[in-house]
């Protein structure tokens, strides 16, 4: 899906929201390094382009991508897969990560992604659309208020990393030991 957009005055050209195909897997990646540096979480980033094209387009689909275009080049992405709600009984839309290139932000890029996130969250009767958010990211903050959105102030993230998940599989139940 391509969003052709009027030339904005501090964007000479078009900008575009497309959905990313396995070609791009190296822009997707280059933009989630951006990503992790702005999120000071350089650090943790393990993905490489094999792992990235194998669960965004192998055989098993775990998420989707959006790339945000300005006159062709790559100016943000949107990586997003879908929940569920029990309480609802209907899916969501769980956006992971939403980036745009600093030079490209206060352009309208970030609200075109979430109005096509939207629109997918409405062509597929997605009863909520969710995310995280950094509590230090003020910029972010501000942005996601002025879409409406509510913050869960009530929920905390939980969060087993691999180490802890290998363990957890590996305990016995207690009906185990029996």
């Amino acid at each position: 899906m391509t969003i052709a957009a009027k030339p904005s005055p501090q964007i000479p050209g078009d900008i575009s929201i497309r959905s990313a195909t396995s070609a791009d897997v190296g822009t997707i990646l280059s933009l989630i390094r951006d990503l992790s540096v702005y999120e000071n979480l350089a650090h943790e980033l393990e993905v490489d382009e094999s792992r990235l094209a194998q669960n965004l387009f192998g055989p098993h689909r775990y998420a989707e991508c959006l790339i945000a275009e300005a006159n062709g080049q790559p100016a943000g992405f949107a990586l997003f897969f879908h929940s569920f709600s029990t309480f609802l009984g209907k899916p969501g839309l769980y956006l992971e990560d939403l980036f745009v290139k600093p030079e490209y932000r206060t352009r309208g890029i970030g609200l075109r992604l979430f109005r096509e996130l939207a629109r997918i969250a409405l062509e597929r009767d997605c009863g909520r659309m969710e995310w995280s958010v950094l509590d230090w990211n003020e910029l972010a903050l501000t942005f996601y208020k002025k879409l409406g959105a509510q913050p869960m102030s009530e929920w905390t993230i939980q969060r087993l990393t691999r180490p802890g998940i290998e363990i957890l599989a590996r305990e016995p139940s207690p009906a185990d030991s029996n």
